[in-house]
């Protein structure tokens, strides 16, 4: 199973392969942005491994980012229970 994160991009730099700055959330990191090149500052983008793979609307972003603060929220509740292993 793979995991993208979305980010929102706070700066791009040209070259051969454009980078950006990408907030996920206040922890900020540089992004190989070669796959969304007509990615622009104030766009949202998904990460996966340091890659953005694809551009996203800010609507879906932010619902991602409610979502993983949800299961912050839960993460005390979890903490105690072993987790089942399938077949």
């Amino acid at each position: 199973m793979c995991l993208a994160v979305p980010g929102r991009v706070l700066s791009v730099t040209a070259g051969d392969i454009p980078v950006g700055r990408v907030d996920f959330g206040g922890i900020r990191k540089l992004v190989n942005l070669a796959f969304v090149p007509e990615a622009r500052v104030g766009d949202y983008v998904l990460v996966h491994v340091g890659v953005a793979i694809a551009r996203v609307d800010e609507a879906e972003a932010l619902k991602v980012f409610q979502y993983l603060e949800e299961i912050d929220a839960l993460s005390p509740e979890l903490e105690g229970e072993e987790m089942e292993e399938g077949p």
